[in-house]
């Protein structure tokens, strides 16, 4: 069913992390729904360990592919600090953040030129209505391959987008090369996994 609301996702990391990937994967996901959709390219550097954003909205009709400030439902990151650093565009009543359990230590911290923040997760508890952390990068390496930690990170974020995991399925199928379907396919089926049987235990 059509709904009149904007969706309007947060999708953040570093280079590398396969950040556009996954935005990617959300707006063809939200097509195949049977939605408009519009999408931001990258801001940040792209570069291996380069802060990375990807804006993905989605609804009935969308005018423009930025959200305002303070309207973001959802945030999917892959590394703990980078949530932090888009935490303005997020709704603080009903904000959620699905974070991978990963933290990437930049060379000015290594330098003891600057600090890594403190506890990321705790601080997005105080501001988000819900915080959900995935050990993404460990079920990625028990799958068989820690490539597809964002496919993890992708399963579990779904739970909270009125998109049918039939829409995900076909959009795995059609981004990743034949014979890397079953991996990711299986990876986002663990990630979605438990996040549903965490919803259910908090209930």
């Amino acid at each position: 069913m059509m709904q009149s609301q904007v969706e309007s996702i947060v999708v953040a990391g570093i280079g590398g992390q396969g950040i556009l990937t996954a935005s990617q994967i959300i707006a063809l996901a939200a097509l195949q729904a049977g939605f408009d959709v519009k999408k931001t390219e990258e801001k940040g550097l792209s570069q291996r360990g380069g802060s990375v954003v990807s804006f993905v909205r989605f609804g009935e009709k969308v005018y423009s592919p930025v959200p305002a400030e303070g309207t973001c439902k959802l945030i999917i990151s892959l590394e703990e600090s980078e949530t932090l650093r888009w935490l303005h565009f997020m709704d603080r009543k009903e904000g959620i953040a699905v974070v991978n359990e990963f933290r990437h230590i930049p060379l000015p911290v290594t330098l003891g030129l600057d600090k890594y923040p403190e506890d990321p997760v705790q601080t997005l508890k105080k501001y988000l209505k819900k915080v959900v952390t995935v050990p993404a990068l460990r079920i990625a390496e028990e799958l068989g391959s820690k490539v597809v930690a964002n496919t993890v990170v992708l399963g579990s974020a779904s739970v909270f987008l009125p998109i049918s995991v039939q829409a995900w399925l076909d959009t795995i199928k059609r981004i990743f090369a034949e014979k890397y379907i079953p991996l990711n396919l299986e990876a986002f089926n663990s990630g979605r996994k438990l996040v549903e049987t965490f919803l259910t235990a908090s209930e």
